[in-house]
This record gives structure tokens, C-alpha cells and sequence, in this order.
């Protein structure tokens, strides 16, 4: 194919090699079959260009995988200086999405909201101006299902196919190429970029139609920010009845609680610091679309809305551009009222 490469993927671990693909079968939504990523994968290298979207916290690093990879990808980043870094490594760049969605055969998007995937995919300039048949579209943003629904009547409008792949995973495991992808859509498109979600992640799931990728990432983000909140109130009381935090991070990193998240964040949360990895306002903003999702099969989630308030008041104090573990913060305002 003349002027496109093909992305070669360094060798994989076993451990990636093992990985497993989930997909649902079409006429019982209840049962899904299972198919190892590499026959979903298998001989299909990606051939072509790749363009990427967005060059937040997020978006960098997951387009620098691709890149070492050996990608032909081509960046667009509303503030341009973003994108210095990658295209000295070897990006190209075009002035706006539908000049990278014209030049590319798939195009990924990272943006920070729904407001903000809507416009970059359907606004002025946005990505389906510059679509059509034969191309794809993979908004990895974390949005709410009517919005994606949205974004993939405009772009199949143009011929071209949809996938939602919403990450689980903050900025070290994008750098380390360790994220999980939560898809659905157009089952084709997503095996034509398989490899590339292999170079990005570690693992993806395809969970069928447009909407149960975005409202699979709502839930775990739910959950997540759930348990940082128990947790910040944990840490808070051990230390009010005379008990070393830092004792009690060890004590539920070796118990049936244990999760990757405490024993990471935890030193820090002890030490009143919170680099970034996951900005406390999107984790807000996931609580409240999920709040949303839950409206809208009338299931209440008390625990997930009373989190919500919790990183509403830490926004209110200034704190949404710090870690989302920033959320403890609140609770000693709480304390000292």
C-alpha cells in the first residue's frame, strides 16, 4: 500500500500472549463467547496510517507507544505545543481533525469530557468532515452512552465505521502500555486495530453495541472512585484515634481488600501529596454520569452519589487538577469546620 507502514510490534510476553477477548454473541446479550487476542489479531497487522487526537495526560504517552512502535501517526492537539514532543520523535501533525482523520485510515481520540469528544468528532473542522468509507473512528474518551451514540450516527453517516474503547488505566500504565480497553461498536474495525490496542494495552474486551463500552468504564470509574473515598476516610480516622496511616496502608495492602491502588497511592495520601495521575476533576465527572446511568434504569447508587459530593467539595477547594486521591483533602476541611 504506497504511503502507508506497517506498525511492527515489539515481541510479546507470554503473559500477553494469554490475553483474552470477550465477545458477545448477537442474539443473547446475556452470553458472551471468549476469543484470544491473538485469533482476533492473528496475521493482521495494522497497514496504514494512525491518527491520534488529543495530547493530555493520557493521549501522550499512548501515542508515544504507538510511535516506538514503529506507527506512521499523525497528532492534532488543540494547544499545538503539545505536540512538540512527538512530532521531534517523529509524528506528523495537521491543524485540525478532519485534516488528521482525512489523512489517516484510523483515527484515535483521548479527550477529557463529552462536551469536548462531541465537538472535536462532529464540530467545526471536527473529525467527520474529514471521513468516509473504508475509514475508522476509536473514541477512547470516557463519555456517556447517549453521547457516544451520537458520535457513531455521524461518523457511519459518513461510510466510515465507529469503535468506543474507553481506557481503564491512568498515566502509568498508558506509558507502560498497560491499559484496558473497553470496546464496542463495529466488530470489524476493532479487529482491523487489534494490534494497535495490543501496542497501547494490555488487555480489551469487546462487549457488542455502542453504549456498553461507555457504560462498562462509568461503572469501574463508580467503583473506583468509591473506594478512594472509604479509603480517605480510613486513613483520616486511623490517624484521629492515635493509629500510624502509614501502618494502615501495609495492614490492606496484605488483606482480601488489598488493591494496587492503596499501596500506590496510599505514602503519598499519608504525606498530603498527590501527583497527578488521574485528575480528581474527571474522576468527579465520571461520578456524575454514572449518577446518570443509574437515573436512567431508576437503580439508586447512596455510596457512589454520597462519593460524588465528597469530589465536589475538593473541586470547590481548588483541587480538581490534582490527583483524584486529592479527595481526602475535603474530608479534613470537613474536620477542621
Amino acid at each position: 500500500m504506497a504511503g502507508t507502514t506497517i506498525c511492527q510490534r515489539a515481541p510479546l510476553s507470554l503473559s500477553l500472549l494469554r490475553r483474552r477477548s470477550y465477545v458477545r454473541h448477537r442474539s443473547l446479550l446475556a452470553v458472551y463467547s471468549q476469543l484470544s487476542t491473538d485469533t482476533a489479531s492473528k496475521g493482521k497487522e495494522f497497514e496504514g496510517r494512525v491518527g491520534f487526537l488529543g495530547m493530555g495526560i493520557m493521549g501522550t504517552p499512548m501515542a508515544l507507544n504507538l510511535i516506538k512502535a514503529g506507527c506512521d501517526v499523525t497528532i492534532w492537539n488543540r494547544t499545538k505545543s503539545k505536540c512538540d514532543h512527538l512530532i521531534n520523535l517523529g509524528a506528523k501533525f495537521e491543524p485540525t481533525p478532519a485534516q488528521v482523520a482525512s489523512s489517516c485510515d484510523v483515527t484515535f481520540a483521548m479527550l477529557a469530557d463529552p462536551a469536548s469528544a462531541a465537538a472535536v468528532a462532529t464540530g467545526e473542522n471536527g473529525v467527520v468532515q474529514g471521513l468516509g468509507p473504508g475509514k475508522g473512528y476509536v473514541d477512547i474518551s470516557t463519555v456517556d452512552g447517549a453521547t457516544s451514540k451520537v458520535i457513531s450516527e455521524s461518523v457511519q453517516k459518513t461510510g466510515a465505521s465507529f469503535l468506543e474503547a474507553p481506557v481503564s488505566g491512568s498515566k502509568k500504565p498508558a506509558e507502560d502500555g498497560q491499559l484496558i480497553f473497553l470496546t464496542a461498536g463495529d466488530v470489524a474495525l476493532y479487529e482491523r486495530v487489534a494490534s494497535l490496542l495490543d501496542i497501547m494495552g494490555k488487555s480489551r474486551f469487546y462487549l457488542g453495541d455502542v453504549g456498553n463500552g461507555a457504560a462498562m468504564k462509568l461503572v469501574v470509574n463508580m467503583i473506583m472512585g468509591s473506594m478512594m473515598a472509604s479509603f480517605s476516610e480510613g486513613l483520616i480516622l486511623a490517624e484521629k484515634v492515635g493509629l500510624d496511616p502509614n501502618v494502615l496502608v501495609e495492614v490492606v495492602s496484605q488483606g482480601a481488600i488489598s488493591a494496587p491502588m492503596y499501596s500506590l497511592k496510599g505514602p503519598a495520601m499519608v504525606n498530603a501529596t498527590y501527583p497527578t495521575a488521574f485528575p480528581l476533576k474527571h474522576q468527579q465527572k465520571d461520578l456524575r454520569l454514572a449518577l446518570g446511568l443509574a437515573e436512567s434504569v431508576s437503580q439508586p447508587i447512596p455510596i457512589a452519589a454520597a462519593a460524588n459530593e465528597l469530589y465536589k467539595v475538593a473541586k470547590s477547594q481548588g483541587l480538581s487538577d490534582q490527583d483524584f486521591s486529592a479527595v481526602i483533602e475535603a474530608l479534613k476541611a470537613k474536620l477542621q469546620n
